[in-house]
């Protein structure tokens, strides 16, 4: 994980790339902190991709440190 709070815009909607990117960590981290709850996704319609908000994203960095 990243020492540097991530730039983001809070209400802006990232991809599981550009999320994994701004944290400084591996998919499949990305994906074992959401199953647990550490980290809340949204789905896209109708093509159920998931993202996470830059609000989301800056929660769980803080909360990490």
């Amino acid at each position: 994980m990243r020492s540097e709070e991530p730039r983001v815009y809070l209400s802006y909607r990232y991809s599981i790339k550009q999320t994994c990117a701004l944290l400084g960590i591996h998919r499949n981290t990305l994906r074992y902190y959401t199953e647990k709850g550490f980290i809340k996704c949204g789905y896209r319609m109708p093509s159920k991709r998931k993202f996470y908000t830059g609000r989301d994203i800056l929660y769980f960095w803080r909360a990490k440190y």
